[in-house]
């Protein structure tokens, strides 16, 4: 079974370019487009791995991912922050349970590394 990755994003553009680059590599992608609804699809879908942009409409993804981390079914799933956000909100990001902070600008193998290295080898 392939291991379930959602991303957070509210822009349609980064969304494909995520869905491009994971799909081929096995992973099965799950999308929600602001963070209530990353929080109801980590609920509904149970995904391996997150993978949130801190400024969504509504709560943020810092908000999200604190929602995420009090709740004992969401918990343990590792979230990855991935944003323009400066580095000035690592500290925040982190605080609320993030597992690793990138910048959408890292190239993409950055992200798949991390995403390796934070899944549990199924």
């Amino acid at each position: 079974m392939p291991r379930k990755i959602l991303i957070v994003e509210d822009h349609e553009d980064i969304r494909q370019i995520l869905r491009f680059v994971l799909q081929p590599l096995g992973y099965q992608i799950v999308e929600a487009a602001d963070g209530i609804q990353g929080i109801n699809k980590a609920l509904a879908e149970r995904p391996n791995l997150i993978i949130m942009d801190l400024g969504l409409p509504g709560i943020d993804g810092i908000e999200a991912t604190w929602r995420l981390k009090q709740d004992p079914r969401t918990a343990p799933i590792p979230v990855i922050a991935y944003t323009i956000w400066s580095e000035d909100f690592r500290e925040r990001a982190m605080a609320a349970g993030i597992a690793e902070f990138l910048r959408k600008t890292e190239p993409p193998h950055v992200l798949k590394q991390v995403i390796e290295r934070l899944l549990p080898r199924c």
